[in-house]
Formats: structure tokens, sequence, C-alpha cells
């Protein structure tokens, strides 16, 4: 792609940040307590934020397009919800013997989703991915579980298998390699995880006949985030269904980041029929929370027919009352019609980027839908993982145009969804639009 003009001078590093930063090397590993923190060279540390930006220690301001990782739908410090935490906060944090605040949270849930019947509340999507395998072996005996290649959902040990391979280690695309995400993984985990390869049907329908009698499920994101924000084709969802009731194979649904597709969800959007839902960030209104929902017959391992319960869930902190009411302040607040709203910016500003890349013929593409987007260093828009796959060049290319949004004022996920938030309207996605340009048209980027 050629370069019109010099770009902009970088600005000089942040000192109070990179001061922060050495001293949390020295008690913390890797001075960080996730590894998705952006360190290029270090983190800007967080002094605070509102609505659609936040402000760093050192006095940048940003528009805010991770609210971290997809979990404010409304933006920062969403005055509904600090004004009901702070109510609640002073009757207390959390008790051992259950709340009311959990049943109205747990009733709006039921009401919105329509596979869900009944809830049980964790403290993380990681926790709602686990029970909810569980909860699957529980009612079916079975170990194994079958999921799509590439696709993030937490870090339980089956869950994360197959979710970082590479051209090297990946396999046949019909018959994906299960591979360890971690050193030491045993190999007893990744032999009861069956890779499918997403928007393949056949392959997706011979691979769950084969091995059918251990599967007790089939977990899934509708729009897997990690492995390129990819679009459903309705034919694959509905295989994956099909071919799961044909066995007996339960369909968990993980909508931790997705279910914010819209009012009823993503799995009501694209047509997935699931017996169980994994949800969390939105439904928290910015606190822990992660959540179980599904139909009475897949939830009752749980308990509640008289007997003793299959599965044993507990957690010290599940359905604490703050998590709970901030939960519940951020979801009644997401009526339908703020849904559509953020549909319609999201709409804009997917067709704006296109016509931007379109102007200056650059090798990137677009995906996403509803409140989110996602931008790839390639021509084409990808359909499975191994079409989102950075190499070396294109993971520069991404870095670079990282920097430069951050050197513009906005917080670009790295390879990951970005999102939008109520707190936004035009004059962010114009700042969006004008930065991409900036990008194409003057910053020298490695395509």
């Amino acid at each position: 792609m050629p370069i019109r003009t010099p770009a902009p001078q970088q600005a000089s590093l942040t000192e109070i940040s990179k001061g922060l930063f050495e001293r949390a090397c020295i008690v913390i590993p890797d001075g960080v307590n996730r590894a998705t923190v952006d360190r290029d060279p270090f983190p800007d540390y967080v002094g605070w934020g509102r609505g659609a930006y936040l402000y760093d220690v050192d006095g940048s301001k940003y528009l805010d397009l991770n609210n971290n990782f997809t979990t404010l739908i409304h933006g920062h410090a969403f005055e509904p919800v600090i004004e009901v935490a702070r109510r609640v906060l002073k009757d207390g944090s959390c008790f051992s013997n259950p709340t009311l605040h959990e049943i109205n949270l747990a009733e709006l849930l039921c009401e919105r989703i329509p596979a869900v019947e009944q809830v049980r509340f964790v403290n993380t999507g990681t926790e709602a991915v686990m029970f909810a395998i569980k909860a699957a072996r529980a009612a079916t005996g079975r170990p194994a579980i079958a999921k799509i290649e590439g696709a993030y959902h937490g870090a339980y040990d089956w869950a994360e298998v197959g979710q970082a391979g590479t051209p090297d280690t990946w396999g046949a695309p019909e018959a994906p390699i299960t591979v360890p995400n971690y050193a030491g993984q045993p190999r007893s985990v990744t032999d009861d995880v069956i890779l499918l390869r997403f928007n393949d049907a056949a392959a997706a329908r011979r691979r769950i006949a084969a091995n059918h009698q251990r599967l007790a499920c089939i977990l899934i994101d509708p729009v897997p985030s990690r492995a390129g924000l990819l679009a459903p084709d309705d034919s694959f969802l509905a295989a994956i269904v099909e071919t799961a009731r044909q066995y007996g194979i339960l369909v968990i649904a993980d909508e931790v980041l997705n279910l914010r597709q819209g009012y009823h969800g993503a799995s009501a959007r694209f047509g997935l029929n699931p017996d169980l839902i994994c949800m969390g960030k939105i439904i928290g209104g910015g606190f822990p929370i992660g959540a179980v929902g599904g139909t009475k017959t897949a939830m009752a391992v749980f308990g509640g027919s008289g007997g003793p319960p299959l599965l044993q869930q507990a957690g010290t902190f599940s359905a604490n009352p703050i998590s709970m009411v901030a939960g519940l302040a951020s979801m009644t607040a997401m009526t339908i019609e703020q849904f559509d709203r953020l549909e319609r910016l999201g709409d804009h500003l997917r067709a704006r980027l296109r016509q931007v890349i379109a102007k200056y013929e650059a090798p990137f593409s677009v995906t996403g839908s509803a409140s989110l987007f996602r931008l790839h260093p390639k021509p084409d828009a990808p359909r499975e993982y191994r079409d989102a796959y950075l190499s070396k060049s294109e993971a520069e290319t991404m870095r670079l145009l990282g920097r430069h949004f951050k050197k513009h004022g906005i917080i670009l996920p790295f390879a990951a969804a970005a999102s939008l938030s109520t707190a936004m309207g035009d004059t962010e996605i114009e700042l969006i639009i004008q930065t991409f340009e900036h990008a194409l048209a003057y910053e020298e980027l490695t395509l």
C-alpha cells in the first residue's frame, strides 16, 4: 500500500505508568494479572473512567473500544449501576444466605432469553462454562466435549484446548488436532476434546457422529470472537443442533461475550436452540459474574427434583448482592430500543470502515454484528479460524494499527472484538473512522 505523507511522531513515553509497571514487576509475575493486558512497552495505568472514555494516570484521555473486553455495555461509571451498588453495599457486601436480588436478576434473564427457564449464578464466565460442561457430563454420563477450533471459552482445562493452533500444529481442516493450551496440560484432557471447523457443516456432522458415544456436549459461541468474530452460516448452526439431538448430546451456547448481540441474546438472533447457555460480562454491570441457564430438563442436574443433585455447584461470592443489583440495573437499562440504537451505530460504523478500505484499496476487512466489530489485515473477511489467523507480518500490522489508534486517543483491542457502548454516539463513530482513514493514508503499516 503506498504511503502518502509521513506519519505524526509517536507521543513520548508516560513516566508515571512506566514507574508503576517497574514496581509491579517486582511483586507480580510479568507485571500484570492477565495475559491480555497491552504492554507496548508497558501498560497505561488507568486512573478513572466516565462514559465512553477512560483516563490514565498520566493524564491522557482515550475512547475505550475495549470496555473491559466487552463487559461495559453502558461504558464506565454508569450512574444507575453506581447508585444502586453504593446503596446496597451499605447493607453488606456478601452473605452465605441467598438474597432477593438473585431472584430478581434470574427472573429478568429467564424472561428475556428464550432458551433459559432456570439460572444458577457463579462468579466468572470461566466458571459458567465449566459448570455447563459438568452439567452435560452429569446428565449424559459421557466425558468428552466438542468445540470450535480457535474459539475462546475461558480457562477451564477442557474448554481452552485448541484455542491457539498454528499452521505447524493444527492438522487437516476437516479434523483439527487438539493442541494443548499450556505446558504440561494432561494428554487425558486433550484426548477428550473434539475440534470442529466453524461453518463446515458436513465435517462437523462426520466428527460428531464418529465420536458420539463419548460426547457429552457441543460447546459453541454463535459468533466466535477470538477465532475472528465470525459470522455463522445458518446451515452450520442447524447441523450442530440436529446432529446433537440425534445422539443425545447437549448443546451449550457460550454467550458470555455475545449475549450483547440483542435483547434476547445471540442464540435467539442466529437461530441456535441450545440446552444450556453460559452468560457473564454485561449481566453483571461491571462487577464479577457468571451464570449458567437453560431448560428445566438440562438444569435439573443442579437439584430441585427431590433427590440429591447430580452436580454440586457452590462459590463463596456466587450471587453476591452487589453483582446482582448492578447486573439488574445494567440489564434493565438495556431496553429493546437501546439494543436497536447500538445496532444502528454498529451497522453505520462497519459500513463506513468498509468504505474507507475501498477508498484506499487497502487489504483490510471487517467482521462483526450488533455492537461488535473487528478489523482484519486481510482483503477477504474470514469465515473460520484459519482464515482469521494472523501471520507474523499481519500481527505486526495490527500492532502498528493499535499504536496509531492509541496515539490518536482510542483504545483498539489487539486481535479481538472491539465494542461500542450506549455512551457512544455519532461523535465517537466519526472519531473512529477518521483515525482509521488517517492510518491508511499516513501510517506505514506492514501489509
